[in-house]
């Protein structure tokens, strides 16, 4: 319970200390009047049954220094995750909020700073705000706040377009125009469905040719400092082995034998992710296709395999995907694909057949063969 202390100051004034212990730490109040050092206790003590009570000392550092705390605090961030966090924040978030305290933070102000940023940057305003929700929540379970202001409806939701999907055609047109020593990555990110950072921590000993398989166990990415930085898949599932398609096999080979030097340990794409890119953005605009994004290939063939009639399970595996939301993406494809079944089973019905509306009208009609003739 709350105690509430009346002492007399020098100056011959009454004063009313609060004491409360608030997450394990006494906190003291002091006011004038009797009536509103009451209040306090009375809420506080309410507070406290809510589970909502927080220190007020606490909830005076600002956001700047306790997003760097919480920074600090995330070993488990990827190397390229902690960039783009250090980047929304020093570009989107803190010149907002940054010396605001935590306390001083309110709905409206979120609302704003997100609708402001969400008019000509809508997938930087959903990351940005998934990252400032996430800040806070830590916050909220620290008992830094008392509630997250991050309450915006459908904020941190990607409403990114829908990508284009390639055809088999185009994608062999975007690896002849590729360079000859990286046609081989477009051709297993599409039939592979292969995302980047994959493609380039490929190394000889995770194709197998004899299997016609190949195994995902590091990716390589440059970090937006230019450093090259390699790890394992972000989860589980992004650990896999994938079957290839006969139909680049050969490709793959040819490769294997004259781009890749003879040690398991070879890079398969032995160049940066700003090399790959290069051949990438002149092979999509050589083509006509400058819309395209490498990662298209991925989705593409994905669609593929969800056409095919390949389940959700199945598209995960073969996708990498944690997780089946990403993997139900791709299900929109077998709409189409039952269609096609549809017309493939009407395929097996009789050539020629009547309606049964048509055969009990005949039934009822007049126009029956001509009778045999009598005697007979």
């Amino acid at each position: 319970m709350a105690q509430l202390i009346k002492r007399t100051t020098a100056t011959g004034e009454n004063r009313y200390d609060v004491r409360t212990r608030i997450a394990g730490r006494v906190v003291t109040r002091t006011f004038k009047r009797r009536k509103d050092a009451d209040v306090y206790a009375n809420t506080t003590e309410a507070d406290k049954l809510r589970g909502v009570v927080v220190d007020p000392r606490r909830a005076r550092v600002t956001l700047k220094e306790y997003a760097g705390q919480w920074l600090a605090h995330r070993p488990d961030l990827a190397v390229r995750t902690r960039e783009l966090y250090g980047w929304l924040l020093d570009r989107h978030i803190l010149p907002t909020f940054g010396d605001m305290a935590l306390a001083d933070l309110s709905p409206s102000a979120v609302r704003a700073w997100h609708a402001g940023l969400a008019v000509d940057r809508p997938t930087t305003a959903a990351k940005a705000y998934r990252l400032l929700s996430s800040i806070l929540r830590t916050a909220l379970t620290d008992e830094v706040i008392a509630r997250n202001p991050c309450q915006v409806k459908g904020a941190a939701v990607e409403k990114a377009p829908e990508r284009p999907v390639v055809s088999t055609a185009e994608v062999e047109a975007l690896a002849e125009a590729m360079p000859e020593h990286l046609r081989v990555a477009v051709l297993l990110a599409a039939w592979c469905q292969l995302r980047r950072g994959e493609l380039l921590g490929l190394r000889r000993r995770d194709i197998d040719i004899l299997r016609g398989a190949v195994s995902i166990v590091v990716t390589r990415t440059t970090t937006m400092a230019g450093k090259t930085v390699e790890k394992e898949p972000k989860t589980d599932a992004g650990r896999r082995t994938v079957a290839i398609p006969g139909n680049i096999l050969p490709v793959l080979e040819d490769h294997l034998a004259h781009y890749v030097a003879p040690e398991p340990a070879a890079l398969v794409l032995s160049v940066t992710s700003r090399a790959l890119g290069i051949g990438w953005d002149k092979a999509r605009l050589r083509i006509g296709r400058p819309d395209l994004r490498l990662h298209d290939l991925r989705h593409s063939g994905l669609t593929w395999a969800a056409a095919t009639g390949a389940s959700v399970a199945e598209l995960m595996r073969r996708g990498g995907h944690a997780s089946p939301a990403a993997a139900l993406r791709y299900q929109h494809a077998t709409e189409d694909r039952d269609r096609a079944l549809a017309d493939a089973l009407a395929e097996l019905a009789p050539v020629t057949r009547i309606h049964p509306r048509d055969a009990r009208a005949m039934e009822g009609s007049d126009s029956t063969p001509d009778a045999a003739p009598a005697g007979i």
